[in-house]
């Protein structure tokens, strides 16, 4: 039998209302913040990923899926959202003048990184992401974050930890690059991939998950040493802006980013029992991107939050998903082919009054007929056999109480 691919996973009907009740209530909670949904392709050119996320990154060097078409063009899965959410925005003229800023979008996609499999991690997984563009404000950064932390609130999770940084401008980020460079030169014993990060960008050192490179990186400089002072006076005002907001948080200088375009805040929220990171939500100030990409120079942030790990998250957690309601009512035949139709009459005006109806299509025994309806958590039950479709009234049974009530097929159909 052919195998699902390594790093997927399937989702049954049995626990698909645990993605769908996530997904009501995030794009609900968007709608809130004044969010709006935007749907891009699965798949981009290239170049799109290798220039937002940097040749040098391990998603561009490692991790994307990525192939020749029948054209000869490189094409790539997506690996994350951004990147595609700018150049939609960019290309439907989002960001020309014609739309007010700021514009705020949300999307619920799923991505690809060819990943050692891992708790948490897979190679298809699913990112909820939200992106605003247009300010450059740190009060547009105390709003995302709010907005993010507000998420776990909706979701009854605790022990979810902020922690926020700022990662500076460019200029600063030069700065601190020589500091590391320096710092990370004095020793010989990084591994192979981190030797080459030295010259290409030494701060994906500080994120390396080799336990020699992490035990050198403990006592290296901290960005927060660099950073200019317009960038600190951005970090202030969010950090006091937080406060007025009761947004607990706490500083977190090793916050790093492996995608390239991310500049001034950086933020995580990070659980317990997720996988080995316990980030469940990251994002942060891209103001870079937009030009990078081929658009005039505009402020913009965004945060992604990994469905499979919320939902790694609320099951170590005990928290419960409210299963949606069974079918409101099955309906029986005793077999013959005008009963049969009569059946089917009878769901069809049921489901045009919004109720829920099955009926039997395997020319079942009454008696499997009423087995069946129990399994499926049918609420009530009848049969319609020659008298019924004679008569027009049914014995309506209460499949939990075993109560049957006398029940006109009219008003049945009429008021449910």
């Amino acid at each position: 039998m052919i195998q699902r691919p390594k790093g997927t996973e399937d989702i049954f009907p049995e626990e698909i209302y645990r993605w769908q009740y996530i997904e009501k209530k995030l794009r609900g909670r968007a709608s809130l913040y004044g969010f709006t949904e935007m749907r891009f392709p699965v798949f981009e050119y290239t170049e799109l990923f290798s220039r937002s996320v940097g040749e040098s990154s391990d998603i561009v060097g490692k991790e994307m899926y990525t192939f020749n078409d029948k054209g000869g063009r490189s094409i790539t899965l997506r690996p994350e959202g951004t990147a595609g959410a700018v150049r939609a925005a960019l290309q439907g003229g989002l960001l020309s003048g014609n739309f007010p800023l700021p514009q705020k979008i949300w999307y619920n996609i799923a991505a690809y990184r060819y990943e050692n499999v891992q708790k948490g991690r897979l190679r298809e997984f699913h990112q909820f992401g939200a992106e605003v563009f247009g300010p450059a404000s740190p009060y547009a950064d105390a709003e995302l974050i709010s907005f993010a932390s507000q998420i776990f609130k909706d979701f009854e999770l605790k022990d979810i930890n902020l922690e926020i940084n700022s990662i500076g401008c460019p200029e600063c980020r030069n700065k601190y690059a020589e500091a590391l460079r320096k710092y990370f030169g004095e020793h010989d014993d990084l591994c192979e991939t981190c030797k080459t990060r030295l010259k290409t960008n030494p701060m994906r050192i500080l994120d390396c998950k080799s336990p020699v490179c992490k035990k050198i990186a403990e006592n290296a400089p901290i960005i927060l040493d660099y950073i200019c002072e317009n960038c600190k006076n951005h970090f202030d005002i969010l950090k006091s802006t937080l406060d007025s907001l009761k947004v607990a948080y706490t500083v977190n200088p090793r916050i790093v980013r492996g995608l390239d375009y991310y500049t001034k805040t950086v933020f995580e929220f990070v659980a317990a029992g997720v996988g080995t990171q316990g980030t469940v939500l990251g994002g942060g100030r891209y103001d870079g991107l937009v030009e990078e990409i081929g658009g005039k120079p505009t402020p913009a942030l965004g945060f992604a939050m990994g469905i499979e790990r919320l939902l790694l998250a609320m099951t170590e957690q005990g928290i419960e998903i409210p299963k949606p309601d069974g079918i409101e009512y099955y309906i029986g035949d005793t077999g013959g082919e005008a009963e049969h139709k009569k059946a089917m009459e009878i769901a069809a005006g049921l489901r045009s009054i919004g109720k829920t109806a099955e009926l039997d299509i395997f020319n079942r025994s009454v008696k499997a007929q009423m087995k069946y309806a129990d399994k499926i958590g049918a609420k009530k039950a009848f049969i319609i056999g020659e008298n019924e479709c004679e008569t027009g009234v049914i014995k309506l049974k209460n499949m939990k109480t075993g109560e049957e009530t006398i029940t006109n097929i009219e008003d049945l159909i009429k008021n449910g």
